[in-house]
Parts: structure tokens; C-alpha cells; sequence
């Protein structure tokens, strides 16, 4: 996986190894933290592309984001594609959930679907609450999914 900071700077390290420095360096910093992990898509023709963000959030004093892109030319339904992004935010959610323990970092899922049962993206809202919350994480879905509806929707191109 390939993975960047918000100026476009690529990460070289695994993203386990970056995540762990920059805990450990805002924790020495004196930063409480609080982590939320989303993925937005958008279909363009052929192509659906995916982004993953990992937010970093200062205690009152703002924050930062590692962003993973991903495109695939696999055609999906809205509740699939839905699913799929959950299923990327959990994947990292599960890769790092060692890390937020062990520096008791509160984290956060963000699912970029809407509560709303008027928007095409709700027939997916209970499978994706069940999956993500019986994978043991917190969820929030829009509107305050802001991992997903707001910063990973603003690095999918």
C-alpha cells in the first residue's frame, strides 16, 4: 500500500512504522490524540477510485492525515461500493488498533454513509454499523463522518 501526507509527500516506511512515530513523537510533544480512519470512493466512466485517510487529531490544536489511493476499473453497486470502503477503513483500523492501545489513543471508523433513509447510501448503513462495530471500533456515520465524507472525499480525485 502505498500511502502520502496531505502535501504530497510520500511515506516510505509501513504505514504501521510512520503511525507509530508520529504517536509516539505528538505523545512526547505532549499531545492527547484521537484517530479517525475513513475511505470515500467516486466512479469516473470505467474507474472507481478509493481513498483511505488516517486523521490524526491534536487536542485543540489541529491535526494531521496520512492518504492512500486506489483505483479499479471493478464496477460496483452504490450498497457494494459502500461496504468496500468500510471494509478498507476497517482493514487499517485493524492493522493499527495495537498502536492506539498501546498509547491510549481513542479511534474512531468513519463510514461515508448517510442516516438520512432518503439517500441511495442508507441501504448499506446496517450492515456496515454491525460489521464495524462488531469488529470492537467506534462509528460514526455522516453527518459526522468527517473522516470520510470530508477529508477523503477531498484526496479521491
Amino acid at each position: 500500500m502505498h500511502w502520502r501526507r496531505f502535501n504530497g509527500e510520500n511515506i516510505t516506511l509501513p504505514i504501521k512504522e510512520e503511525v507509530h512515530a508520529a504517536i509516539a513523537r505528538e505523545t512526547q510533544n505532549g499531545q492527547k490524540l484521537k484517530v479517525c480512519i475513513g475511505t470515500d470512493s467516486q466512479v469516473k466512466g470505467a474507474e472507481t477510485e478509493f481513498a483511505t485517510v488516517i486523521v490524526f487529531l491534536r487536542s485543540g490544536s489541529g491535526g494531521f492525515m496520512f492518504i492512500h489511493n486506489e483505483k479499479t476499473k471493478q464496477q460496483y453497486s452504490i450498497k457494494e461500493r459502500m461496504l468496500i470502503e468500510v471494509a478498507k477503513s476497517i482493514e487499517v483500523a485493524y492493522e493499527l488498533c495495537d498502536l492506539f492501545t498501546q498509547y491510549d489513543v481513542e479511534m474512531e471508523v468513519h463510514a461515508d454513509i448517510n442516516t438520512n433513509p432518503n439517500f441511495k447510501s442508507n441501504e448499506a448503513l446496517k450492515e456496515a454499523m454491525g460489521y464495524i462495530l462488531g469488529m470492537g471500533f467506534a462509528f460514526k456515520a455522516k453527518p459526522e463522518a468527517f473522516a470520510s465524507s470530508s477529508c477523503a472525499n477531498k484526496v479521491v480525485n
